[in-house]
């Protein structure tokens, strides 16, 4: 039989349905949650808020993750490319699963502005895609540079005792460090310095709305 080759239509379909997944918060992780062996910690009502935060925070990461990957694959030039990103965005969806659970478990919920959230990153996933292969993998590599900086960030900023939460971003954070490296090591170009300062622009205003909303 022979193998059957996926249209742009097919892939436009899988890809819608795959935003709409993201949005509501639905992902299978293909590894346990890091959480899994931590201990439960007695926190106050303003810890668990503040830690409920900044999963938050960390859950719409994600969603951009996803967002970006799912563009970039769908644009890239190649299908070495496509079949990068596209693996990538697999790996990455454990953390979407993580963090959604987690908010779970601290009685919060995920974020009221994700499709915004998603709609804004897949829109420069396009743009990075379109400008060639070299320039996209740049894109991940810086992208994945400041949500490293983040995650160590929240690893100083949750309460010490929430374990669960800090094994979630202390994984995640290692495997960042791997997916910019993977990203690197294809043939990335440097992101220009302005790029570099308006994506950290934008993550500053993601991180400031989604702790809260």
């Amino acid at each position: 039989m022979a193998a059957y080759h996926h249209t742009p239509l097919d892939r436009l379909i899988a890809g819608a349905d795959k935003a709409l997944r993201v949005i509501a918060g639905v992902a299978s992780a293909s590894r346990p949650t890091p959480a899994l062996h931590a201990a439960d910690a007695q926190m106050s009502e303003a810890e668990t808020r503040h830690s409920a935060g900044l999963m938050r925070v960390n859950h719409v990461g994600e969603v951009c993750a996803q967002a970006l990957y799912n563009s970039q694959s769908r644009f890239a030039k190649t299908e070495q490319m496509r079949a990068q990103f596209e693996q990538a965005g697999r790996e990455e969806e454990d953390h979407l699963a993580w963090t959604a659970q987690r908010l779970g478990e601290l009685n919060s919920h995920i974020s009221l502005l994700n499709p915004l959230f998603y709609a804004g990153a897949y829109a420069l996933g396009t743009v990075a895609a379109v400008l060639g292969d070299a320039r996209s993998l740049g894109f991940v590599v810086e992208t994945e540079r400041q949500v490293e900086a983040h995650l160590a960030s929240h690893l100083d900023k949750l309460p010490p005792q929430d374990a669960k939460s800090r094994a979630i971003v202390e994984q995640m954070r290692i495997d960042e460090i791997e997916h910019g490296a993977a990203a690197q090591a294809l043939g990335a170009a440097q992101t220009p310095a302005p790029v570099q300062a308006a994506m950290a622009v934008m993550g500053k205003l993601m991180t400031s709305t989604a702790y809260y909303i």
